[in-house]
Parts: C-alpha cells; structure tokens; sequence
C-alpha cells in the first residue's frame, strides 16, 4: 500500500500544471500561426479587401482620375433601366442554357465509356482532360481560325459534303453557340473527372446484384448509377452554372461581344463599363448584382438538394 501511495504521489508531480500546458498549446498555435499568416495575409489582400472596395464603390461615381462623388444606391437603380445589360443578361442566360445541360450530360456519359478496363484508357481520359488545362486564350484563337467564314477547317469540311457555308462567330444568330460549343470543349474535362471519379466509388456489389437480379444495363445505369452520382450531379450543376456566369475570356479573344452585341454577357458589358467606359462605380455594381444572382443560385440548389435528401455539401 505504502509502495502504491508514493507511486501515485510521483504521478501526480509529474503532472504539467495547467499553466503549462497552456503555453504549450499557446506556443503550437503561435507556430501554426506564423506558416498560415502569409497565405491568409495574401487572401485578405487579393480578395476580401478589393471585394470591400468594390462595394463602397459600387456607390459612388468614379472615372478613375477626378475625385469619387457618392450617388449612394444610384447605381443600382440604373441597372434595373439598363437596356443593354438587359440584353447581356439575357445573352448570358442563353449561354448558361446550352452549356450547362451539354456538360452534365456528355461529361456523365464519357465518364461511363472512360470508366471501363481497355486498352490505353490513360491516353483517353488524358485526352479529354487536356483542353481544360489550356487557357481559355489559346482555345478562343484555335477556335477562331476553325470557324473563321473564309478559310476555317469548319466550312471547308461543309464544303467537302456539299453543305452551304456558314457565318459562325460572324453571324449573329450563331456567334453564341458557337462560343458554347468552344466552352464545352474546354470545360468537360472537369466535368469528366469529377463523375469517373464518382463512379470508381460505386459499390461494385450494388451494381453486380442488380445484374444478378435481371437488369439489363440501361436499367442499371438509371436506377442504380445515376442515383448514386446525384451529389456529384448537383455539384457540378453548381460549378458549370456559376462558371457560365463568369463567362468573358472566350468572348473577349473571339467576338469582343458582337456581331451587334449578339455576344455580350454581363461580365464582358461591366468590363467594357468599367476599363473602357471608365464607369468604375457603374461597372462595380453590375459585379456586385453578378454576385447575388450567383449566391442565390447556389444556395437555392443546395437547399434543394438538402430537402431532396441528396447531400452534395
């Protein structure tokens, strides 16, 4: 007994007291600290502080030489009778419906043909993902001289088969699919990878007693496949929408936003309004208008995603 007293009395001296532990855990936060505080130091510069700004000058009118003069929520007020951001707003809608749909559902169904054991599958799914990794400047210039009116492999493979040419990024009325298709091309890489990776996560045992069960493949791929794929569904639903949004790299190399505006999205029209216009404060709260469409989108499908039981978040 006396032995185990003196054992437990050692254990307890021994003990850290609580002011030690405290600068122990003070001193391993301070560490932590000292590797985080240049890339959060970085982060607040490069986009909280501009976003702030921005804000603020979103109600203000400023050319970016004389002094800024507060209009207060004036700006606002002019976007809602803005003929043309009207214009763009639908352009862009446009856009965001044709190629939102097309990257869902192709990149859904390559990553099914990418998904299977044969041979140089790697180069394939290399293939795919390459274009996405390209910059949205070197895609718009290739595109540029394949649908170029006069001499651009597309019109001459039309001629070739005996099809009448076509305007493409000329003609009004298709300058915007165009474009689309030039998105699509660039953006299904992610598009692909995110669903071939939701798919390697499958449970082959779901998929392999459904076929025991009698289901043909079509039956097994849209009730069992494409059930499992819904969060990865709605997330890139989320990102290829807010992606459309955003578009304006495309647009500036290719069309600048014609023929006749047939190309102007929101972000290439407050673009022109703020560099070229020198309506920072116009141009500012168009972005602002920008980013509350794209919050309420997205927190509408990830409230319908909560409430349809499909955690994609």
């Amino acid at each position: 007994m006396a032995t185990l007293t003196l054992s437990s009395d050692k254990d307890t001296r021994a003990a850290p007291s609580p002011r030690r532990r405290r600068r122990g855990t003070l001193g391993r936060l301070g560490v932590g600290l000292s590797f985080t505080a240049p890339g959060t130091l970085i982060v607040l510069g490069l986009s909280i502080f501009p976003a702030v700004w921005a804000f603020f000058l979103s109600q203000q009118k400023w050319n970016g030489f004389s002094a800024p003069t507060d209009v207060g929520w004036a700006n606002y007020e002019r976007m809602a009778q803005d003929p043309t951001l009207g214009e763009a707003v639908k352009h862009t809608l446009l856009f965001t419906g044709l190629f939102v749909p097309a990257s869902i559902l192709l990149g859904l169904l390559l990553a099914v043909a990418l998904n299977r054991k044969i041979r140089l599958i790697g180069f394939y799914r290399t293939c795919i993902f390459v274009p996405f990794v390209v910059s949205a400047a070197a895609t718009g210039i290739l595109s540029t001289y394949v649908f170029n009116p006069q001499f651009g492999v597309a019109n001459n493979l039309l001629r070739v088969i005996g099809l009448p040419q076509q305007g493409f990024l000329e003609n009004q009325h298709q300058a915007m699919v165009i474009i689309a298709i030039m998105a699509l091309w660039q953006q299904l890489g992610f598009t692909v990878v995110v669903y071939l990776a939701a798919l390697q996560d499958i449970p082959v045992d779901l998929v392999e007693a459904a076929r025991v069960d009698g289901a043909s493949s079509f039956r097994v791929f849209w009730h069992i496949v494409v059930p499992q794929l819904a969060p990865v569904t709605v997330f890139t639903t989320i990102w290829q929408t807010i992606t459309a949004l955003q578009l304006f790299d495309l647009v500036f190399v290719t069309t600048k936003g014609g023929p006749l505006g047939a190309t102007q999205t929101v972000v290439y029209y407050l673009w022109d309004q703020a560099f070229r216009g020198l309506k920072f404060g116009y141009g500012s709260a168009v972005a602002y208008g920008l980013f509350a469409v794209t919050i309420l989108i997205t927190i509408a499908m990830v409230v319908y995603s909560r409430r349809s039981k499909v955690q994609a978040f």
